[in-house]
């Protein structure tokens, strides 16, 4: 039930989140960006909203008990309604399905009360700290482009047909997406004090000269998060087989990892803070 006329390519799904998000401030773009994309996924974006019933939204609401993913897709289909675009008021129908997980129920109290999820630091040096904030940054930068570019592509109305918008609405999600994961990641992080004076044991920051017992070949490896993983410049997950086998070891210690090729012996030969 819709105020245009249907065949109307902008009272498409796709095209009018498209439209509710670019009205968004920065910081609720962000925020909202992927909970409507995966709700426009769901319901196929080329299909008209006067369409979608209010069974179909209570559904797919019952798919989550995360009442906070759902607020985007509530403040979306408010806004439609609020707009006079779909009569029915499908945003009272957006219910997080009830659970009696206790983990759950504890996290969210917790969350609730701290203001924070509760979710481990994640440790990285201050080099792959640094690289971080630069993408980041390089992100932000590229934002605005985007999202005009966004605006130019939903100005042709033949929607079905318009490749140009699938194409910027998809740079504009991968940004949006890679921009939240990298506040996370550095909201989350820990570096490593590369000063510290404790005893040598191997872990994260650490750069290790190891010596192969079998063909006495010597390499090195600096043990790194797996985000910063980039074996090609040397530098390993401490998650990786070689790097768990290093981890909380010394120099002189003889290690033992397990290979496709067989099980590799390996003599500590030299550890330093990197």
């Amino acid at each position: 039930m819709i105020s245009e006329n249907k065949s109307n390519n902008t009272s498409n799904l796709g095209y009018c989140a498209t439209q509710f998000l670019i009205t968004l401030s920065t910081e609720e773009r962000i925020t909202y960006q992927q909970e409507i994309n995966k709700f426009v996924l769901w319901f196929n974006e080329s299909r008209p909203i006067d369409e979608i019933s209010i069974s179909e939204v209570a559904n797919y609401s019952e798919q989550t008990s995360s009442p906070a993913k759902l607020e985007p897709i509530k403040a979306f289909l408010k806004h439609l309604h609020t707009k006079g675009l779909i009569q029915d008021k499908l945003h009272l129908h957006i219910k997080a399905k009830k659970t009696n997980n206790k983990k759950d129920t504890i996290k969210s109290q917790i969350s609730a009360q701290t203001g924070k999820s509760v979710q481990s630091s994640i440790e990285l040096t201050q080099e792959g700290y640094n690289k971080l904030q630069q993408e980041i940054g390089k992100l932000k930068e590229e934002r605005p482009k985007i999202i005009e570019e966004v605006r130019k592509a939903a100005a042709d109305k033949d929607f079905r047909e318009n490749a140009p918008l699938a194409a910027a609405r998809e740079q504009m999600s991968r940004t949006e997406s890679r921009i939240q994961e990298l506040e996370e990641t550095l909201k989350r992080a820990i570096i490593i004090d590369t000063g510290a004076a404790n005893k040598q044991q191997i872990g994260i920051g650490y750069t290790v000269v190891v010596c192969d017992m079998t063909t006495n070949e010597h390499v090195t490896y600096t043990l790194v998060d797996a985000r910063e993983a980039k074996p090609s410049a040397g530098k390993i997950s401490v998650a990786s087989p070689i790097g768990k086998a290093l981890s909380g070891h010394g120099k002189g210690d003889q290690v033992s990892v397990n290979a496709p090729a067989g099980t590799i012996q390996y003599r500590i030969e030299g550890i330093k803070r990197s």
